[in-house]
C-alpha cells in the first residue's frame, strides 16, 4: 500500500467546507486535477451510498469512476472507497482552527507500485484538488 497525505486550512467554518463536498453542483465544480471536469451520474451521499461519474481530462479523454461512502460525518469527515482501479480508500477529515478549518486528505492505494508509479502525478494532482477547492470556497455563494 501507498500513502498520499496533504492538508490545507480554508478561512471558512468546517460546515462551508463540508457543503462544499456534500453538494454535487459544487464537487462537481472542484473535483480532480487542474482542467479536468466532472459528470455525475449517480451521488448518494451517505454510508454506503455509491458515487458514479466521470471525469473528462484537458485532452478530452474520458475516466469512469465509482466509489461508495463508508463514512459521513457531518462537519467532520468523508471517508470513501474508489472501487474500480485504482482501488484506493480516501478519508477528509475537518478540523477546526482558529482561522477557520483544516482539512486532511488522506490517501491510501492498495496497489503501491501503482501508486509509486504515478506518485509524482497524484502529489500534484492532491494538490491541485486543494487549489480548486479554495477557489469554490470563495465563491459568492460559498459562505
Amino acid at each position: 500500500m501507498s500513502r498520499f497525505r496533504h492538508g490545507r486550512e480554508y478561512p471558512f467554518s468546517p460546515d462551508v467546507v463540508f457543503a462544499a463536498i456534500a453538494d454535487p453542483a459544487r464537487l462537481a465544480r472542484w473535483w480532480g486535477p487542474a482542467g479536468f471536469a466532472n459528470t455525475f451520474s449517480v451521488f448518494e451521499f451517505r454510508a454506503g451510498g455509491a458515487w458514479r461519474f466521470t471525469m473528462h481530462g484537458p485532452d478530452g479523454t474520458d475516466y469512469p469512476n465509482e466509489s461508495q461512502f463508508l463514512e459521513i460525518a457531518p462537519d467532520r469527515l468523508v471517508r470513501i472507497q474508489h472501487v474500480n482501479a485504482p482501488r484506493f480508500t480516501l478519508g477528509l477529515a475537518l478540523e477546526p482552527v482558529p482561522a477557520g478549518t483544516r482539512l486532511d486528505w488522506d490517501a491510501v492505494f492498495e496497489d503501491a507500485a501503482f501508486a509509486e508509479r504515478l506518485r509524482s502525478f497524484l502529489e500534484t494532482a492532491n494538490e491541485q484538488n486543494l487549489d480548486r477547492l479554495a477557489v469554490e470556497l470563495a465563491r459568492p455563494s460559498a459562505g
